[in-house]
């Protein structure tokens, strides 16, 4: 090879990699830009799987899932995918701040409730949960309402028997997030039940406040005033 044109082929070389830095700059820039705020990507690696991401990035499995389209945990090296924000950082809606771990938590418990009802339903019975972490009646978090017992007894079936840890579908995500930013079409209830499937005589003496779907709507008695 004579010498111009391994200087041609020198420079070639050359060309090429300072073409692929500019690509890479802005590809870096386009992931730190405020239009994907709240979210980090990774590239995924020989080796890796879709468990190992989420522990290291300290998001859930279904989480991770969903916000990629995922229906199954094959990943391939060289994919990027999309890293949800930390669990501790805070989800900002109009009934204040919540992480995205008491989201998934009350996707969860709607999920187990209410997944055979119309969507209006589901947010209806996230807004009870949320009504409750605003009433002086109540424990003053989503976890803390959701796992609250009476005695032995959870206030709601699915923790005590184990469907609370079924993997909420989209539609109960979209519900639990409606509740979270404010949408109430419980009318501010305290209580839902199924009357074909509830046993508790007190909850059916309760003021109902509407019905929708299968699901009664109840608030608690007031107080006498004097």
């Amino acid at each position: 090879m004579s010498k111009i044109s391994k200087l041609v082929l020198l420079l070639l070389v050359l060309f090429i990699f300072l073409v692929g830095r500019s690509i890479g700059s802005e590809a870096s820039d386009l992931f730190a830009s405020p239009d994907n705020a709240g979210y980090n990507y990774y590239t995924v690696s020989k080796g890796d799987t879709l468990y190992w991401i989420a522990r290291k990035h300290r998001v859930s499995l279904d989480e991770l899932m969903l916000v990629n389209n995922l229906s199954g945990s094959i990943i391939r090296p060289g994919e990027v995918l999309v890293i949800p924000v930390q669990a501790e950082n805070k989800l900002a809606a109009a009934r204040g701040e919540f992480s995205r771990q008491d989201l998934m938590l009350l996707a969860r418990l709607i999920y187990a409730e209410a997944r055979g009802e119309c969507f209006e339903g589901q947010v209806a019975v996230g807004a009870v949960i949320l009504n409750r972490v605003f009433s002086p009646q109540f424990p003053k978090s989503i976890r803390g309402v959701i796992l609250q017992k009476t005695g032995s007894v959870y206030q709601f079936s699915p923790v005590g028997d184990g469907t609370i840890n079924l993997q909420p579908d989209e539609k109960a995500i979209n519900a639990a997030m409606q509740a979270i930013q404010g949408e109430d079409p419980s009318d501010g209830a305290l209580f839902f039940y199924n009357p074909e499937l509830s046993n508790d005589r007190w909850i059916r003496t309760l003021p109902v406040v509407r019905t929708i779907g299968n699901h009664v709507f109840a608030t608690s008695f007031k107080p006498a005033t004097l």
